[in-house]
């Protein structure tokens, strides 16, 4: 049995909590939440932006924020256990050193450890592209696709040990259309993510969420 959810401190505009936002990609979802920090008086701010990739395009919106901005790539190291927890031990030794108080997934594709999680559980949140509990996964539009769904969205969940199988926090829903492709379908998805995310980020911040 995994460890207990445990959730960030309640904030506040004038003491907001800090955010790391890790990502492997372009950074759309970062973009909103950046956007959404300065348009308004909200309980929390990006401090750090992390990757596992040193060419992800997102980086540069955090470095254009200010924010403290890097990649940590996979050392090369044969055995895979060793090189996932490799990995992470960097991770979390920055959000400590960050003073990290919420860890926000955004279009970060790596399955993490039940160690990791385990750290920051309550305190890890992510955003999954599908209403869960179904299409979990790294392909959540080519299967809502496969499957003739008429129905998708996004999924907002705290991280647990499982994949994408952590406590559902918010979802929010689209019609999929008889044209659409994987590609229409994830940018008609994102536009929703990127309303949504914020929100609910809003929410753990100042206390409205609980378990």
């Amino acid at each position: 049995m995994g460890s207990e959810f445990i959730l960030p401190r309640t904030a506040s505009s004038n003491d907001p909590l800090r955010l790391a936002v890790l990502i492997s990609g372009g950074g759309s979802g970062l973009l909103s939440l950046l956007e959404h920090q300065s348009a308004s008086s909200c309980a929390h701010r990006t401090v750090l932006v992390l990757s596992d990739r040193e060419n992800a395009g997102g980086l540069q919106h955090g470095r254009d924020s200010g924010v403290k901005t890097l990649s940590i790539p996979l050392m090369d190291i044969t055995d895979s256990l060793a090189q996932r927890t490799t990995h992470e031990e960097e991770i979390h030794r920055q959000l400590i050193e960050c003073e990290i108080e919420l860890v926000v997934l955004s279009g970060y594709m790596r399955i993490l450890t039940p160690w990791f999680v385990g750290h920051w559980k309550g305190r890890l949140v992510n955003i999954h592209p599908s209403l869960l509990p179904d299409f979990p996964g790294a392909h959540a539009h080519r299967d809502v696709l496969s499957a003739g769904a008429k129905v998708t969205g996004c999924t907002v969940h705290l991280v647990d040990e499982g994949v994408d199988s952590g406590p559902i926090l918010a979802q929010q829903s689209i019609p999929v259309k008889p044209n659409d492709d994987e590609t229409s379908l994830q940018e008609r998805v994102k536009e929703v993510e990127h309303s949504l995310y914020p929100k609910i980020i809003d929410m753990l911040s100042t206390g409205e969420i609980s378990l």
